[in-house]
């Protein structure tokens, strides 16, 4: 379907939400930029390790609550800045994790379990630091009871370890990824890195796919150890080609990192912000819009090289 309608059906004010990719790659943009223009709020987001994607959602003022691991952009902003400054200007609620608790919390919810043990966050204040208030627990069913929990090993000093810290499960409404090649009925194949995104779309209730290249079944089934993703866990899918610029796509184009630090320049002042979505994201129809403003030049210039799935003539300083 139409990502436009995708979006307009499955993702609502409160819903609680993960999207895909990891810092410079495969951030679902597309989707991201529907939904600031669509201008939905109060979101609640999970991001295993975000970049473009969670700072976009954040500057609009479409999250509200967040659970996360880190927020950067690479060289353009190591810490995303609408999150910091968010953060910092006490706008949104927000509790933080390691990557691998993250990582846990959707495996425990792709494994409908209500959670998973691990040694992570000892030696550091995840553990003591916790971000939402007991009343917002009580009064939101979808929010953990605890942010996390730490028991003695119910196996003694087995395996070396004499406490164990359990992670809630994390099970959204809308999962949002975007993959290389999907079929029709959403079975999906994602060349390169997966990140946490197999484990998020397992865990979700519903999940919007976007894809460079929509495929036949039969294209897939030639390879079907390549398809992470079966088709019973997609809602919608929606081709939309560089649906993840600025950021990169394994084997399709690299990120941008021109768009990107401009993006940063801009996110530091309010005013400078504004004028940025207005142009780039409330100016535009849809992506392919917003794709023709930045022009072929630009793309041309983050193609991917066939050999070795990126960009090797990109400038990255």
């Amino acid at each position: 379907m139409p990502l436009k309608h995708a979006i307009k059906q499955y993702v609502k004010d409160g819903s609680h939400i993960s999207i895909g990719g990891f810092t410079l790659n495969r951030n679902p943009m597309a989707a991201v930029y529907e939904i600031i223009r669509q201008k939905i709020k109060h979101l609640h987001l999970y991001a295993h390790s975000n970049g473009t994607g969670l700072d976009e959602l954040i500057g609009a003022g479409c999250i509200s609550k967040l659970e996360i691991a880190y927020a950067g952009n690479g060289k353009a902003a190591p810490t995303c800045i609408r999150f910091a400054k968010a953060v910092q200007g006490k706008e949104l609620l927000f509790e933080d994790y390691s990557n691998y608790m993250m990582s846990l919390r959707f495996m425990a919810g792709a494994m409908g379990v209500p959670f998973l043990p691990t040694l992570s966050g000892f030696g550091s204040d995840i553990l003591t630091k916790w971000g939402f208030p007991q009343s917002l627990r009580q009064s939101d069913p979808k929010i953990a009871d605890k942010k996390l929990v730490v028991i003695d090993n119910p196996f003694g000093d087995w395996a070396g370890a004499s406490r164990l810290v359990l992670v809630p499960a994390i099970n959204p409404d809308v999962t949002l990824i975007h993959v290389q090649k999907a079929d029709a009925m959403g079975t999906c194949s994602i060349q390169g890195l997966s990140f946490a995104d197999i484990e998020q779309v397992k865990a979700s209730r519903n999940v919007i796919v976007t894809c460079e290249q929509l495929v036949k079944k039969q294209d897939l089934r030639q390879n079907p150890d390549l398809n992470q993703i079966p088709f019973i866990h997609v809602s919608a899918v929606c081709h939309v080609p560089l649906g993840a610029y600025p950021t990169a796509v394994f084997g399709h184009y690299d990120y941008d990192s021109q768009y990107l630090r401009n993006f940063a320049m801009a996110a530091k002042t309010q005013d400078r912000f504004k004028k940025y979505q207005d142009t780039y994201i409330y100016g535009v129809k849809d992506h392919q819009a917003f794709i023709d403003i930045i022009g072929k030049q630009r793309i041309t210039a983050i193609t991917a090289d066939p050999r070795t799935g990126y960009s090797v003539n990109m400038k990255r300083d």
